[in-house]
Order: C-alpha cells, then sequence, then structure tokens
C-alpha cells in the first residue's frame, strides 16, 4: 500500500529499541503504520503486538494494511488503551510512542488542523468527541483563551491576551483561513506564520494532548517487559519537556529505578532526513530501559 505518512527519526527508533525476531511490540501513537512496518518486519510477531491509535481514519487503514496478519489494531487514546492493559497484566519488549500530528491530518483540509489548507475549525484526532477547535475558538471566555495561548503556544503574556480579546470581540470563526488570516491581520511582522502557535495552542487544548502525556508516562514502566525499550518522540519543547522530566523521575534512584535512560540528551533528525523530510526540524527522540 501507498505511505501515506514518512515517520521521522525511523533508523534512530530503531537503533534505541533494536528490535529482534519474536519481540511484542506496542505502538501507541501509530498512524498510518510508518515505524510498526519497520519495527514488525524485524519481529514478525505479529500476534503478541498491538497498533493503536484515536484517529479511526489511521486505524481503517491499518487494518486494511494488515487484514491477512494476527495483529491487534485498536482505535482509541493510549491513555485508555495502556489502562486496559495494566488492569490485564500485559507486557511487552519495545514500547514506541510518537507525539506528532500525521502528514494525512495536516493535509487534509476538512480535518481542520493546519493554516495552509483552508476548511472547517476542528482539529480531532477523535472525531467522536464534541469538543473541536470551532467550540474553543468560538465559546472559550477571553480569559480562557488567553491562558491556552499563553501556555500551550508559549506566546508571551501581554500578546496572548490582546490576541484572545481580539478574537472574542470578532467572532464567530468557521473556518482555519478565516481564523489565520484574522490572527495574521492583528500581528506584527513574525518570521513564521503569525497563527502558528495559536493554532498550536488550539490543538493542544482539544486534544488535552499534554493530559494523556501526563497520565501515561507513570504507567508505561508496568506494561514494559523486564530489558523492555520505550521510545518516545515529541515535536515541541512542551512535550518533550514531559518526557524528559518522567524519565530522570523514573531512573534517579539508580538500581532501584524503575528505568535506565538510554538517550541523555535527545536525538534529533540528521541534515540528510531533513532534506527529504522537513517536518522533522522539530522531532526529538528519548528512550529508556526497564531495567531487569
Amino acid at each position: 500500500m501507498e505511505e501515506l505518512h514518512k515517520p521521522v527519526l525511523l533508523s534512530e527508533v530503531l537503533q534505541v529499541l533494536k528490535p529482534s525476531l519474536g519481540e511484542s511490540y506496542l505502538d501507541l501513537t501509530a498512524g498510518y503504520g510508518g515505524h510498526a512496518s519497520k519495527v514488525l518486519d524485524l519481529t514478525q510477531n505479529y500476534k503478541e503486538s498491538t497498533l493503536v491509535d484515536r484517529d479511526s481514519f489511521a486505524t481503517e487503514y491499518l487494518k486494511g494494511k494488515y487484514e491477512s496478519e494476527p495483529l491487534e489494531i485498536v482505535n482509541e487514546d493510549f491513555y485508555s488503551l495502556v489502562l486496559k492493559e495494566v488492569e490485564c497484566g500485559k507486557a511487552f519488549d519495545m514500547i514506541l510512542a510518537d507525539f506528532g500530528v500525521s502528514s494525512p491530518q495536516l493535509d487534509k483540509a476538512e480535518r481542520g488542523f493546519s493554516f495552509l489548507h483552508d476548511g472547517p475549525l476542528d482539529m480531532r484526532m477523535d472525531r467522536e468527541q464534541k469538543l473541536s477547535a470551532k467550540e474553543v475558538v468560538n465559546g472559550y471566555s477571553e480569559k480562557r483563551l488567553a491562558e491556552i495561548f499563553e501556555k500551550y503556544g508559549e506566546e508571551r503574556t501581554g500578546n496572548a491576551r490582546r490576541m484572545a480579546r481580539e478574537i472574542v470581540h470578532n467572532r464567530p470563526f468557521y473556518t482555519t483561513s478565516e481564523l489565520a488570516e484574522f490572527i495574521k491581520s492583528k500581528s506584527k511582522f513574525s518570521r513564521n506564520h503569525p497563527a502558528t502557535k495559536f493554532f498550536q495552542a488550539i490543538r493542544i487544548e482539544v486534544n488535552d494532548e499534554l493530559g494523556i502525556i501526563e497520565r501515561t508516562l507513570p504507567l508505561i514502566p508496568k506494561i514494559l517487559k523486564p530489558g523492555g525499550r520505550v521510545a518516545i518522540i515529541t515535536f515541541h519543547s512542551l512535550e518533550d519537556r514531559i518526557v524528559k522530566n518522567y524519565f530522570k523521575e523514573a531512573s534517579e534512584f539508580g538500581e532501584e529505578s524503575e528505568l535506565e535512560i538510554l538517550t541523555r540528551s535527545p536525538i534529533v533528525a540528521s541534515e540528510d532526513e531533513l532534506v527529504i523530510n522537513p517536518r522533522a526540524r522539530s522531532a526529538k527522540l528519548r528512550a529508556a530501559r526497564k531495567r531487569k
């Protein structure tokens, strides 16, 4: 089948996970199987592996791709899935989480993730949930909008408050282009599109992205086999800070720790990869191993 999404840091992920024949694998954000297909090629263990994604477009694609394999494919957010695995006592040799938005999500205008494509204000990874970007932009108070722009968009306090006020006084907004052009018209010159951080903040709020990460990470050691490896790819400083701090906390007691850090500093994309996959520019990979 055609590759819909180019996986970032693929060779680096394989290097830290070191997949071996017969090992089990859990992909918490499988997307369109870019990383998973390479890992499973090496392990050949479909029966004891699981691919998870909260986007039903992705899981339907994966079911078609692996229809002849005894592979578990789950349409669910990864926190809910991990809770279930903990409850049933299941554990894996390898776990991967790639917290980036997939190319198909960005490129499909009707998903409303990107201001580069005109579409409805949506941004839902799970199309069944009620909260969308439209409700956030048109329904949140000025104070709450300012808070998410500052916290999740990492905008300066004054700029976050000013843009929240402008949006509230000029809403409703219904499309990505409409909102992006409005933000641009109210912004000073910027090297990047002025809407970039505001769209990031709205998307994080809609999908509770940081909250899900924070709730999931402490459960990871419970579903890793002794000697099992976990690799996590982040795409902005908010995610990376959460992962970095968790790995530090889980490994700071030496032999008594749950995890041993495999990457003292984050691994980033090579210049060669950036030439063919510019979206890898902000990607950071961290990995750890469960102590035996």
